[in-house]
């Protein structure tokens, strides 16, 4: 009265019996590939590149660049060591800062901005 009748199925012959399974979980397993693959070329690669680049950018810090820290401190290198690096932020104070700590490293040569007034700016 509350069961509906069951039917059951034919049984596919012994050979196709494998290969079905086998196709259906390959089916079932391509969406978690292809998930992984967008996150691999969305997230994780761009990140990896951005790690590469700011490693090469902190091991190439030399005397004279400027450098900007995680903290916003601005300042100058007056000496390279493995780990630290000494900066003078005014003109007689200098302070060590871990290089994993840096956030950006201005070369010498770099360009000075349109709207700087300095006296170097004018030329």
């Amino acid at each position: 009265m509350f069961f509906s009748p069951a039917y059951a199925q034919t049984a596919p012959a012994a050979g196709n019996a494998a290969a079905a399974g086998g196709m259906v979980g390959l089916i079932a397993f391509v969406p978690y590939l292809a998930i992984f693959a967008i996150f691999y070329f969305l997230i994780i690669r761009p990140q990896q590149t951005r790690a590469k680049a700011h490693r090469a950018m902190i091991d190439g810090v030399q005397k004279g660049d400027e450098v900007v820290t995680a903290g916003g401190v601005i300042g100058k290198v007056t000496r390279v060591m493995d780990a630290e690096v000494e900066v003078e932020i005014a003109p007689t104070v200098k302070i060590r800062v871990l290089k994993a700590t840096l956030g950006d490293v201005r070369g010498r040569n770099a360009p000075a901005a349109a709207n700087d007034t300095s006296a170097g700016a004018r030329g």
